[in-house]
Parts: C-alpha cells; structure tokens; sequence
C-alpha cells in the first residue's frame, strides 16, 4: 500500500511540475499559478463525486423534519424506529449510504494532495506568489488563513444553511480550525485550500440556481 500512496503522492507533484511547465510556456511561469490549475483540473475530475454528495447532504436537511418526527414519537420503540425510518428512505428513495460513498472517495485523493504540496520539492526555485515570497513558507502576513477560515465558513454554512444544536458548533469551529492550522501551513497548500473552497461555492451557488430554475 505504502508504494502505491507513494506513486500516487508522486502523481500529484508531476501534475504541479507540469502545469508549473505550462505556466511557462505561457511566458509566466510560477508555482502559484500551478497551484491553481492543478486545483481546477483536480476538481473537475471529482466533480461527479461533488455532485452527489452536495445533492445527498440536501436531501438529508430536507428530511430532518420528518427524521425528528419519527425520533420523537418512537423514542421508546427502536425497532419501530428502525422500521419507519427504513419506510422513510424507500418513500423518498434515498440512501442513506449515497452521501458517504462519494466523501470516501475523495478522502484518500484530498490526503494525498496534501502531502503532495505540503512535502513538494520546488527544486531550488524560490516558488514567489502575489505577496507572498515562498509559498513553501506559511504566509507571513495572514492574509490566506484568513481568507481560508472566511471561505470554509461561506462553503460550510452553503453546506448546513439551517444549521442547529452539533452543527451550528461544525459551522464556526471548523473555520476557526481551518484558519488556525493554515497559519502553520505552507502557503502554496493553503492556496489549493482557497481554491478549493471557491469553486466548492461556485459548483454550489450554480447548483441552487439551476434548482430555483427548474
């Protein structure tokens, strides 16, 4: 397993190289913009996997009502319980296990784009992005953890919009947390964090208006 999550991290930092190449073909060659593009292609890969599991959480917080419901009236009978949630999800047609399957998937490929940036080796080449002098280096001015915590707090509340009791907790603290680790963190893995966030938002934005369209 360990060769293969090598070859994989492997993977990721020759897609950074080559889009770093590209940038320079380009006539502006530069890590950061490598970032991004790397980033972008990325997301476009899982978008499928994004899709079902932004579709999944929806239909879940659509059906808290009705979950609570059931909770409050069998919460002395658990197996009635399990029956009447199990004739829930058949009425629905909703599984359970939908919004999970797509979040396992992407779990190993997100890990591995973070040790693949976090360990990257620029090769002797100071990798200087907008004010930022070494993007192997946390920011030295905050600005990206900042702007990390604020957009996990846009991409987490789009995620949870009517949010209560755990997940109102979920709502702030993994923000803060984001903000806190990413003041640690090379900047060139907080950017692909940004990115990241920004297009989540976008897909999602996108999303909530073909629905509002339709």
């Amino acid at each position: 397993m360990g060769g293969l999550w090598d070859l994989f991290i492997k993977f990721i930092q020759d897609g950074l190289v080559f889009f770093y190449n590209f940038s320079g073909s380009l006539g502006f060659a530069n890590y950061g913009i490598a970032i991004i593009l790397l980033t972008v292609f990325i997301k476009l890969l899982l978008y499928p996997l994004t899709v079902k599991q932004i579709k999944s959480t929806k239909a879940m917080q659509e059906m808290q009502p009705r979950m609570k419901a059931l909770q409050e009236k069998y919460k002395n009978d658990k197996v009635r319980l399990q029956q009447e949630m199990a004739n829930l999800y058949k009425e629905t047609g909703f599984n359970p296990l939908s919004g999970c399957l797509p979040l396992v998937l992407q779990m190993p490929i997100m890990i591995g784009i973070f040790y693949a940036l976090r360990d990257f080796d620029y090769g002797g080449i100071t990798p200087v992005f907008l004010w930022v002098s070494n993007l192997a280096q946390p920011d030295p001015i905050y600005v990206m953890p900042v702007v990390s915590a604020l957009t996990t707090l846009v991409q987490t509340y789009q995620t949870m919009p009517n949010a209560d009791g755990q997940n109102k907790i979920m709502l702030y603290f993994m923000p803060l947390f984001i903000g806190y680790i990413s003041l640690q963190f090379p900047a060139g893995l907080v950017l692909y964090w940004i990115v990241t966030n920004l297009l989540q938002i976008a897909q999602q934005t996108y999303m909530n208006y073909q629905e509002k369209k339709a």
